[in-house]
């Protein structure tokens, strides 16, 4: 055998179909939702070559990373092709000419908004999985094969530079998300002799998680599972909706932050802990009576509003996988929930989540896995089936478990002041889906939506009357009982 063949540029790559939940989001990115983002803002100039250096370990220790999305237009069908080992990492550069250019031609520019979160939003929105002389049509545009892994820096003055990482959401999940930032920090001082040896290269995509689901937890009688996909359709109907402010233009991902203070933060997390309930609960619940508070209702009305939330699977599953296996590894829950204006905060989060729980208790996250993604699937290919043909399944999207993180000495050294991570959802989804995070003590959340479905003074409004919502509830005594 000669060395040409053995050469892993020119050797065939291995490949294997994806499962039925990375199916549904290579479907979804194609339509706009499912473009994960990672984005740090840096006040000291990156070190690029570094930088690569890093990148090209974390895919050579991440198989997935390395793959590409292939596309059978026979067939109709997805697999991942993954090469041997990475080939070199280049981070798409973009001096401040240039930036300056982007910013200024981004749909809804507002000078008043930082230049970190404009790139941000503008990275949820390169669309690389289709094509981009066809926007928004069907995945038979796609070409064979696709990277599911970008990185580009922006210079964003003389003082702040950002790095953004963009990946495919069938491969990464908000868990493989914190991952890769955490192992990117650590990488950061190692230098490249530690990056080396620390991170060889591994051959072998792992499994979707339909693999991994323990022998009979996602078994359900044919009966069952008709009268679920009957409800899950019957009942979307029933759902409120924000009102959608234009919903025919083309549309773009945006984002609004919440955040809030130490001390505040420190009463909400101890209010979740007295009610013996996640912060996810709270988040929910604050969303739903935000959402009400808009429409001209009566006090007593009641309003139906479907919330999802996405669990880390990873623990699980059989084998478990550790936090650090990178791939898409969540499963979603659809509970439906009634509020009206005379709800306490309190009240509606224990029973936001309760709902959660007991669901998860009845391993719903396993047993309506496919239903999901066959009716997400549905949605995108009859969007008529959602109101005024919007593509919202539900209105609001948490996730059960909050990233904590700290700052750390490593960060100062490298210049990091923050970071941002979050998905697109233009496409089939929420109207809102929120990333939280405590960072350094302190709540906050990347908050995601359709534009100009929904309106940036709209979503900001929401997210105002959220905050307050959570703060008041904070203050009560509610929040001490039982």
């Amino acid at each position: 055998m000669s060395s040409e063949d053995t050469n892993p540029e020119t050797t065939e790559p291995t490949a294997r179909a994806v499962g039925g939940t990375e199916y549904s989001w290579c479907k979804s990115v194609v339509t706009g939702t499912g473009i994960t983002v990672l984005t740090l803002l840096f006040s000291k100039p990156p070190d690029f070559p570094f930088l690569e250096t890093a990148l090209h370990y974390l895919q050579n220790s991440h198989p997935i990373l390395r793959s590409k999305l292939r596309f059978d237009p026979t067939t109709k069908n997805f697999s991942f092709a993954t090469p041997s080992a990475a080939t070199h990492k280049e981070i798409q550069q973009f001096d401040l000419s240039s930036t300056n250019e982007i910013l200024e031609n981004l749909s809804g520019f507002d000078a008043h908004i930082p230049p970190h979160h404009l790139i941000l939003e503008h990275e949820l929105n390169r669309n690389t999985w289709l094509n981009p002389n066809h926007p928004l049509e069907s995945e038979s545009d796609l070409d064979h094969d696709f990277d599911l892994f970008f990185a580009s820096a922006y210079t964003l003055s003389d003082t702040q530079w950002s790095l953004v990482l963009r990946l495919h959401t069938s491969v990464c999940d908000r868990s493989s998300a914190v991952t890769l930032l955490r192992e990117l920090m650590k990488l950061s001082g190692g230098g490249d002799r530690g990056i080396q040896k620390e991170y060889e290269s591994e051959g072998k995509v792992s499994l979707g998680i339909e693999d991994y689901i323990p022998n009979g937890k996602d078994r359900k009688p044919f009966w069952a599972r008709g009268m679920d996909l009957l409800g899950y359709s019957l009942n979307s109907f029933r759902l409120a909706n924000l009102e959608f402010v234009d919903a025919n233009s083309p549309r773009y991902t945006k984002m609004v932050r919440l955040q809030m203070n130490p001390d505040d933060t420190e009463r909400l997390v101890a209010g979740c802990k007295s009610s013996g309930i996640k912060l996810c609960g709270a988040l929910a619940a604050a969303g739903l009576m935000a959402a009400r508070s808009t429409k001209d209702l009566l006090e007593h009305q009641m309003e139906k509003y479907g919330v999802v939330t996405l669990m880390d699977c990873r623990s699980l599953l059989d084998p478990i996988l550790n936090c650090n296996h990178i791939g898409f590894y969540h499963s979603a829950i659809m509970n439906s929930h009634d509020i009206s204006g005379e709800e306490k905060f309190w009240d509606a989060a224990k029973r936001c989540y309760t709902a959660f729980e007991n669901a998860k208790n009845n391993n719903k996250h396993f047993t309506d896995m496919a239903d999901l993604n066959f009716l997400m699937c549905k949605a995108i290919e009859n969007p008529g089936i959602t109101p005024s043909s919007a593509l919202r399944t539900a209105f609001l999207t948490v996730f059960e478990e909050t990233v904590i993180d700290e700052s750390s000495k490593q960060h100062g050294k490298i210049g990091l002041e923050d970071y941002i991570g979050c998905s697109s959802v233009h496409g089939v989804g929420p109207s809102i889906a929120i990333f939280d995070t405590i960072r350094d003590g302190r709540l906050d959340c990347a908050c995601v939506y359709p534009s100009p479905l929904h309106s940036r003074e709209q979503m900001q409004k929401l997210i105002d009357d959220m905050k307050t919502i959570l703060v008041k509830g904070c203050n009560t005594i509610d929040c001490m009982e039982t």
